[in-house]
């Protein structure tokens, strides 16, 4: 007997009464936990659930959810109900499965196999993908389930799969390994209870984070130890926040409140220790992980929507079609045909006494003989050409290859590549975006001075547009420039500070540096190799910034701070000092600031706050009001130079001050109601009264690129708008940068820092600031609205830009204000919206989206952003150094905002080109077909007659039309990539939809009708006289046989005409399927056999073929047919041009410049290594397999290098290449 089966075995022989007594002596110490009834546990209520650590069969009665994993869509049972609902979803699907029932009915003409192939063989395809992709991921399932976890079984700990694990174990976790489920965690192998984490699984960051164990739960490590714990969790019910959490843990008749702090997330992995202990808390799909495993919000491109209207346009064709033919057959119908025998004994569909009845059932009928107007191919075609367009263009565009971070672009879906093309509005974020998120401390503010004499990219470039020139200070000896710190100011540096007049300050402030942060060191504790992890750049840069200025950080434990302090006592001396760390008050969006409750080694509390300006100065206490004056200033100074700005801040605490909040702050800490609320409710009590110590600036660097691709963009007719949590200040100042706002503009500010709303917040009443704001931004957006028109019908007026910010933002969102703002933000050119919350971002985006009925596009790099990733058109994602939240939220991810320009004005706008042509070519050769199906019906007494074989009709889109339109697809381009981005202004036709209007489609709707006159009427009229070599005349078969001929020639030659480039795959394309047909008829014809309807074409293409009329015929029908388009084409070309037409005639004598080629301009910026890489990746290279996106070919490429004169290291597999090289070489040497 092993494991669980001996545990239950032992625990059941000492349950009964003493266990129902030990149950009941516990509800007594502590009524609340639960109740216990007849040696029950009753059910528990939906507000928080109750576990009991290793007691599974107390746990036994809940019925948690079991630890093993499915994400697969569909079971053995389901998979075919499930499946084929989701293909009949479409309605195209839905249409063919119709029109295959009605072929089975007696009143189809056709055989129904030529319906219900095609469709089954699009079915067939569709589930096997689906049965596939499936069972890719049962076994990824399988394999998470089977992987092995040590649980506490006795007093030992023993391996089982992770689906076996139940809530309430007690498991260990070793490094390096992940964790099976949620776990309370209960004790480390490190000393001081803490572990490391990485949640690269969850958010994508690879920072370190920091857990801490309970005080209480540290000796539970070993598996004896371990065996003993019986606490019991109080939590909250599982849900998909991963980054709060709330309970209690109530061991040895103590309640202690829990945090995120002690919970390890599934997915997650143990870093840096060497095993955990934890208790399982959530199993399965209940774990946070797994509620958040949701796929992106399915979106739909808008010419996808606009394609559902053009197939409703083609039923109500079909319908039509029907209709005439359905009243035709009820007229036509008439005994005075005696020769159609319609007698008495007729059946009901020919029966002239019931004509009502004749034309119902020839309605049905004809259904099915027109059925061929929607082609079932068009979405199988669409979404192959899309697939190939995003994983073997856009991933693998050189253009868009990032080489310092070997980060390429990838497209997360394909649906939207077309929607790429028609975007008229961006939304970025600014930091990590537009900006490198490459934090430096650069300048700061102690005391009311400012320190730091570096110049930034900013102010160079406010300069150069006031023509200004700025003189550059050369750096002093003391200056230093690490990753993270840019500093020069010999007054401070090497424990100068100590004799400026306010030393004090300074040691304030580079404590606050130093301690008030969540930063972990790793590595030597030394301070040139100590690497910190961090949750952002920001707070890597203070703590460097500390260290820099002689305050080193260099350990962290849960409780304590040691900082290495230079110079403090005297110049030269260095001390280490531990501070013991009481509190940390975390920040978050909704507070704006972060603070750390720390005591000195001699007994003094002191609070440290850092955070916004806005924040920080409402919570200052009165007095000193000069260094809040200057401070204020020197911020307003760091903004306008572009830097982000945090204000630091200090509090000395009591004893009883502290003491008395402290119990304030566990209570609030311990509930499991709304934890969140109450610990700000709590932080506010002791996060006043604060002095202001000063205030740092951080530089982040502008993106390589961005001024260009942003001016680029806006030629194309693309509005752009920043949406960021900076101040004002800041973020005019990037838009001046990013060339998004120049001098010339007419600016719209709407600010709530105006001296009537700072008098109005003053007096502190909430009603009656929120009434004034309003009524000001209303009057505001009502004077720039009418300012704004006022300059729009002038002819010379300058272009418009609006800034508002965020808290006058959400009164402009209002329903009664929207209107107005989105009318003013519609008019100006760009809109900067700074100081606002995600919710405003995704509202922003929205408004325009929703409001103005435009395609948006938001780009950003962090979680901030996801909102308003998921909420425009198409979300791009920056893959940066925010984590990799935004990318997954994303629909395309890039490396650099710069990169937009190759997305949009290169990939975007040849698939909106290209995906309009495939479906305009659709809609015409499918009318085009069916028309002539239609003209025979008149001729036919609108009997429901076929034309044409069914195997002619059902091979039609199949076989003999369908590769090229994919080639069209793929490979048609009306100017290269270095032209479209030379001429950004045809983007222009994307944002106007001129490819995909009603009135495009109604030209080519004109000349299918024109066409399949000309293939109709043509060839029965030229067939009456004409005859085959044994005299006899053409039949029914042999005119349609000669008419799909024609058309089959026609179409495919139509699609050459409709090709801005004309490539080896176009002719083997268009050639192939003329083959393919001619093939197809010179077998179908040559067999004939009994019990179908074969014998109707058999051995008709050879009787054709013998005859004169078939080539005259087949060389004079296309030509005439096309000879409408020619003349259309050539007129328009010539007096209505595209754009692009403009551009081709512009160009049309310039050299093919291959991507390639393209290339050659890279260079000039990249690094020797880099240069050397894309030289190799221009070099001529064989056929072989692709190993990545951008990377070296992998085979030969030092031959090629050595032939162009590139350094490229030998490869082992170049010396059978070399050795036939010199070979070839001696041979032609003999000759």
């Amino acid at each position: 007997m092993r494991g669980w089966d001996r545990i239950r075995s032992s625990r059941s022989q000492i349950r009964g009464l003493g266990g129902f007594t030990r149950l009941s002596n516990m509800n007594e110490h502590q009524p609340s936990s639960r109740t216990v009834r007849l040696g029950r546990i009753q059910p528990q209520a939906p507000g928080h659930r109750t576990i009991y650590c290793n007691d599974r069969d107390a746990n036994l009665i809940v019925r948690f959810k079991e630890n093993s994993v499915s994400t697969t869509k569909y079971s053995i049972l389901t998979f075919l109900p499930k499946g084929l609902f989701e293909q009949f979803r479409r309605v195209a699907n839905l249409y063919f499965l119709m029109i295959s029932i009605l072929s089975t009915t007696p009143m189809s003409p056709v055989n129904p196999i030529t319906n219900v192939v095609p469709l089954s063989l699009v079915l067939f395809v569709s589930l096997i993908k689906e049965a596939f992709e499936d069972w890719k991921r049962l076994l990824n399932d399988r394999v998470i389930n089977s992987s092995p976890i040590d649980v506490l079984q006795g007093q030992r700990w023993e391996s089982i799969p992770w689906k076996k694990l139940q809530v309430g174990d007690i498991v260990r976790v070793n490094q390096d390994g992940f964790f099976p489920a949620d776990l309370l965690f209960l004790a480390s192998s490190n000393q001081d209870g803490v572990c490391y984490i990485e949640t690269a699984n969850l958010d994508g960051e690879t920072n370190l984070k920091i857990r801490k164990a309970l005080e209480k739960t540290w000796d539970y490590l070993t598996p004896e130890k371990a065996s003993e714990f019986k606490g019991e969790i109080q939590c909250e019910q599982p849900n998909n926040s991963l980054y709060t959490f709330t309970g209690n843990l109530i061991v040895q008749n103590q309640t202690l409140p829990l945090s995120p702090n002690q919970l390890l997330l599934r997915g997650c992995s143990l870093r840096n220790t060497e095993y955990i202990v934890g208790a399982v808390i959530f199993t399965g799909h209940e774990t946070k992980v797994m509620m958040n495993a949701m796929n992106v919000p399915s979106k739909r491109s808008t010419l996808e929507r606009k394609l559902d209207k053009l197939i409703l346009a083609l039923f109500g064709t079909l319908f039509c079609m029907c209709i005439i033919s359905s009243i035709g057959s009820g007229v036509f119908i008439n005994r005075k045909y005696y020769y159609l025998g319609l007698d008495e004994g007729v059946e009901s569909q020919f029966n002239p006494n019931n004509r009502f009845l004749v034309a119902v059932l020839t309605m049905f009928t004809v259904i099915t003989l027109f059925s061929t107007i929607i082609p079932i191919s068009l979405y199988v075609s669409i979404e192959m050409i899309k697939f190939i367009q995003s994983t073997q263009y856009i991933n693998k565009d050189l253009h868009m290859y990032h080489t310092e971070t070997n980060t390429p672009a990838l497209a997360r879906t394909s649906n939207l590549n077309e929607e790429l093309g028609q975007v008229e509005y961006i939304f970025s974020d600014k930091t990590g975006t537009l900006t490198r998120n490459l934090m430096e401390f650069f300048k700061c503010s102690v005391g009311g001075e400012v320190y730091g004499t570096g110049i930034t990219e900013i102010e160079r470039g406010a300069a150069e547009r006031k023509g200004m020139k700025i003189e550059e200070v050369p750096r002093s000896a003391t200056a230093v420039h690490e990753k993270g710190f840019n500093f020069d100011d010999p007054r401070i540096m090497r424990g100068a500070w100590r004799n400026e007049p306010n030393s004090d300050t300074f040691m304030e402030f580079f404590r606050c540096l130093a301690i008030c942060h969540t930063v972990l060191p790793e590595g030597d504790q030394s301070p040139e190799k100590i690497i910190y992890q961090a949750a952002s750049p920001d707070e890597a840069a203070l703590v460097t910034a500390a260290k820099n200025f002689g305050f080193f950080f260099y350990r962290r434990t849960p409780t304590t701070i040691m900082v290495r302090e230079s110079h403090v006592e005297k110049m030269g001396k260095i001390q280490d000092v531990s501070y013991e760390i009481l509190n940390v008050i975390e920040f978050n969006s909704t507070r704006k600031r972060q603070s750390v409750i720390c005591r000195y080694p001699n007994g003094r509390l002191v609070l440290y706050c850092k955070g916004a300006d806005s924040v920080i100065y409402e919570r200052l206490a009165e007095g000193n009001n000069g260094i809040k004056n200057l401070t204020r200033e020197h911020l307003v100074q760091f903004g306008s130079s572009g830097l982000r700005t945090l204000c630091l801040a200090y509090r000395d605490l009591s004893t009883e001050l502290y003491e008395s909040w402290n119990e304030k702050f566990i209570q609030a800490k311990s509930s499991l109601r709304d934890r969140e609320k109450k610990l700000d409710e709590v932080a506010e009590l002791i996060e006043k009264d604060l002095i202001l110590i000063g205030s740092t600036a951080i530089e982040d660097k502008l993106q390589e690129g961005v001024p260009s691709c942003i001016e680029t963009l806006s030629r194309a007719g693309i509005k752009i708008w920043v949406l960021t949590g900076d101040k004002m200040e800041t973020a005019i100042n990037i838009a001046y940068a990013c060339s998004l706002i120049n001098n010339d503009m007419k600016q719209f500010i709407i600010s709530s820092e105006a001296d009537a709303i700072r008098e109005v917040e003053s007096r502190g009443d909430t009603v009656e600031i929120a009434r004034f704001i309003k009524d000001t931004v209303k009057q505001e957006l009502r004077k720039c609205l009418e300012e704004a028109e006022h300059y729009l019908h002038t002819v010379t007026g300058p272009k418009l830009s609006l800034i508002i910010d965020g808290k006058c933002l959400m009164y402009a969102l209002d329903p009664s204000l929207r209107g107005n703002l989105l009318k003013l933000s519609l008019i100006c050119c760009s809109v900067v919206c700074c100081r606002v919350s995600p919710l405003q971002k995704a509202q922003v985006t929205s408004l325009v989206k929703k409001g103005a009925k435009k395609i948006t596009l938001s780009i950003g790099d962090g979680a901030n952003d996801v909102s308003m990733i998921q909420a425009a058109h198409v979300g791009v994602g920056i893959s940066g150094l925010e984590g990799m939240q935004a990318v997954m939220a994303s629909d395309f991810a890039i490396a650099q905002f710069s990169y937009l320009t190759d997305l949009l004005l290169v990939h975007g706008r040849w698939s909106y080109l290209r995906i309009c042509k495939v479906v305009t070519y659709f809609f015409y050769k499918n009318l085009t077909f069916t028309l002539t199906q239609f003209w025979f019906t008149f001729q036919a007494g609108f009997s429901g007659q076929r034309f044409y074989d069914d195997w002619f009709q059902s091979l039609f889109n199949v076989i003999f039309t369908a590769l090229p339109v994919i080639i069209l697809g793929l490979f048609d381009k009306d100017v290269s990539a270095s032209l479209s981005k030379k001429y950004p202004e045809l983007y222009k036709e994307g944002i106007r939809n001129a490819f995909f209007k009603w009135r495009v489609v109604g030209v080519w709707a004109f000349f299918s009708v024109y066409q399949s006159l000309i293939f109709y009427y043509f060839v029965t009229a030229s067939s009456r006289n004409g005859h085959n070599w044994s005299g006899r005349i053409f039949g029914l078969w042999d005119v349609s046989t000669m008419a799909f001929t024609c058309v089959v020639v026609t179409v495919n030659v139509r699609l050459l005409m409709a090709c801005n480039s004309i490539t080896r795959w176009h002719y083997i394309s268009i050639g192939g399927s003329i083959l393919a047909w001619f093939v197809f008829i010179f077998i179908y014809s040559a067999i004939m056999t009994p019990h179908d309807r074969q014998e109707n074409v058999y051995f008709v293409i050879y009787v054709l073929m013998s005859t004169f009329y078939f080539y005259f015929t087949l060389l004079l029908v296309p030509i005439v047919a096309l000879l409408g388009d020619f003349v259309y084409q050539g007129i328009q070309r010539w007096f209505f041009p595209y754009d692009y037409q403009i551009v081709q005639e512009i160009h049309r004598d310039d050299p093919d410049d291959s991507s390639r080629a393209e290339l050659l301009a890279i260079p000039s910026r990249l690094t020797p290594d880099e240069a050397r890489s894309y030289a190799i990746a221009l070099l001529p290279r064989e056929t072989s397999k692709h190993t990545g996106f951008a990377f070296d070919s992998p085979g030969y490429e030092s031959f090629f290098a050595s032939q162009a004169g590139v350094s490229a290291p030998q490869k082992a597999w170049d010396v059978a290449r070399r050795a036939s090289m010199r070979k070839q070489t001696r041979a032609s040497k003999k000759n």
